[in-house]
């Protein structure tokens, strides 16, 4: 299984940091870390439910990760494979993660989809959705996978929707005039964009559209 440590930092002052896989004794901590990460607008009903962290730790273990700092878990993120066709890349969260479950996940799969990502928001200034990120990157090579994906929400767009396209908001996001809290934070974490997805994900603030964004194993 997985385990790392590394040190973060917290105004200057280096902290250890845990990576490792999570279990079922973690799961009403992860739970309480999904309904801090992720209050309304967003739809308490994609909180994760025991019975899907369940079936990730079942499914594909390795996938699986959380971050501890000082025995505390402040954070987790959550993958899959999957087949995955570059000229066909429209799909829906649901149906990319069968509904968070990830009871599709296939052992033969190229490509490792993120499911979700989340971090204490006392915590985020430690960069460990980065670390997270990282940890996954390296599954990816470990396993000589193609590559890692996934759909970002875009939680500014609401705030540009009247006066620009999805694809444009974009745009303004990888030329530097505008930032958004999620695709930013994927761009420094390594990701590149693929294409906007329409009807990606419930999401008020982002309109519901998601940005498919990528990070392609650099030796294969």
């Amino acid at each position: 299984m997985y385990r790392k440590e590394g040190y973060v930092f917290q105004d200057g002052k280096p902290i250890l940091a845990v990576v490792r896989n999570y279990e079922k004794k973690d799961f009403k901590d992860l739970i309480m870390i999904q309904q801090q990460c992720f209050p309304p607008p967003f739809p308490s009903e994609l909180w994760w439910s025991e019975a899907q962290l369940e079936s990730h730790v079942t499914h594909y273990p390795e996938g699986a990760l959380c971050v501890e700092i000082g025995g505390e878990i402040v954070g987790s993120i959550t993958g899959l494979l999957v087949d995955f066709d570059p000229d066909n890349p429209f799909h829906t969260w649901e149906e990319a993660t069968d509904h968070g479950s990830i009871r599709n996940h296939k052992n033969s799969g190229k490509t490792l989809y993120i499911v979700d990502i989340s971090v204490k928001p006392a915590y985020r200034k430690l960069d460990l959705g980065k670390l997270l990120m990282q940890s996954v990157y390296e599954r990816v090579v470990h396993d000589q996978l193609d590559r890692a994906l996934g759909g970002g929400r875009m939680p500014g767009y609401h705030k540009y929707a009247e006066q620009l396209t999805p694809e444009q908001y974009v745009e303004c996001v990888l030329s530097g005039e505008l930032k958004d809290p999620v695709i930013t934070f994927l761009l420094r974490c390594g990701r590149t964009p693929i294409c906007v997805v329409p009807n990606y994900l419930d999401d008020e603030e982002s309109h519901n559209y998601g940005l498919l964004m990528e990070w392609k194993n650099p030796f294969k």
